[in-house]
């Protein structure tokens, strides 16, 4: 069952989104909110809270909420948070499919070792996932799992959502995600796998995903058409928290 303050929150978000509350608006007051969702005003403010944190409104003292969310066209990914592509691509309301190219058992030798983190010996999976975006084929994931975390994950699994595999049948905790982001030239299977259209260059999000004991269970990079996609994150100077 969802916390009060988040049903608060995703209810905003979709009248942020919907246009209800449209940029440079500013939301209801408190009071007139609390009155609405019949809430305690600290419920209210975790719930706005979560929607500053995530860049779609910002506090003006004296004056209310402001709204500083505007759409894209392109397939937003948040740098700071963990979501799946079928989350993203939900949230998107992009049609989506997963393709899976290869997937096999391999042991981390000294090069697995000091690409990913993983300690060598240890047993992991190899997958290969090609993913389709309104059905252009604009992402190529290349993911080792550890083994020992996840246990065995089949092309099906793969196929649907492995996060919703891990969280939901085995109930583990994806807790965080350390991430970088780079621009490569374009390699061989990414031009085998990719619809790159003559694109010469790709844009890498390298991610390294923890479970709740701190231990490191994923290490992918997601290797994306540049002109699909932005990355975005939302900052904020100490003395405005």
């Amino acid at each position: 069952m969802k916390a009060r303050y988040d049903t608060i929150y995703q209810d905003l978000l979709a009248r942020i989104k919907d246009g209800t509350y449209p940029y440079q608006s500013f939301l209801p007051s408190e009071n007139a909110l609390t009155s609405t969702y019949d809430c305690s005003h600290n419920t209210l403010r975790r719930a706005l809270a979560l929607l500053r944190d995530q860049g779609y409104v910002h506090p003006v003292h004296g004056k209310g909420v402001r709204v500083i969310y505007q759409p894209v066209q392109r397939a937003s990914f948040t740098v700071g948070g963990i979501e799946s592509f079928k989350e993203t691509s939900e949230r998107n309301n992009f049609s989506y499919a997963t393709e899976v190219a290869a997937l096999s058992n391999v042991v981390a030798d000294e090069h697995i070792a000091r690409l990913t983190g993983y300690a060598q010996g240890d047993e992991l999976i190899y997958i290969e996932r090609v993913r389709r975006l309104n059905g252009t084929a604009a992402i190529l994931d290349r993911s080792y799992f550890l083994k020992s975390i996840v246990g065995d994950l089949t092309a099906e699994i793969a196929e649907r959502s492995i996060y919703d595999h891990l969280e939901q049948d085995l109930g583990i905790i994806v807790a965080m995600g350390k991430r970088t982001i780079t621009v490569e030239p374009v390699e061989k299977r990414d031009a085998e796998l990719l619809d790159l259209e003559g694109i010469d260059y790709v844009a890498v999000m390298t991610t390294q995903a923890f479970n709740a004991q701190g231990i490191m269970f994923e290490y992918t990079q997601s290797r994306h058409r540049p002109d699909m996609f932005c990355f975005r994150d939302t900052a904020v100077r100490e003395r405005y928290r």
